[in-house]
């Protein structure tokens, strides 16, 4: 019989003692074991972190959504974000912590409803994992706009 358990951070339903960590592991393993899939990396990695956001630090949450609006609203690709902020983003240069620290951590002020997690994702397969990342990243693009929390600096 399976065990079903909550996430505590983005509300994702886990089975049998499974984490939304497991969920990232095996889309990481999928974009080494296919690396075509890797197109869509970058909006895996911030769909998942803002769905945690206690990974990221209050201005590392703040950039991602930064990111989430550059990438998914105006179209820009990873490598022209690359190219716009290669010296700020630049740990020599940067003035802020992306990952969350004991001084800083990211959240919301307002409850979060995710239609989406990471294990939906995983559920669908390597078949359908571009497409279906980039379902994901839309979904967070349209929870975080519908609660008021898109602005990177909300």
């Amino acid at each position: 019989m399976n065990s079903l358990t909550q996430c505590p951070d983005c509300g994702a339903l886990l089975t049998d003692g499974q984490t939304c960590r497991d969920a990232l592991d095996q889309m990481l393993y999928w974009e080494a074991e296919f690396p075509e899939l890797g197109i869509v990396h970058h909006l895996m990695v911030l769909a998942y972190h803002l769905q945690h956001p206690a990974l990221y630090s209050e201005a590392g949450l703040a950039e991602a959504k930064r990111l989430l609006i550059a990438f998914m609203w105006e179209g820009n690709s990873p490598q022209d974000v690359r190219r716009q902020n290669l010296r700020a983003y630049d740990a020599g240069h940067r003035t802020f912590n992306i990952k969350a620290t004991t001084e800083s951590r990211g959240g919301y002020s307002l409850p979060v409803t995710w239609p989406i997690t990471a294990p939906d994702v995983v559920a669908s397969g390597a078949e359908n994992y571009i497409e279906n990342v980039t379902t994901w990243a839309v979904s967070i693009f349209d929870s975080l706009e519908a609660s008021g929390q898109l602005d990177s600096s909300s």
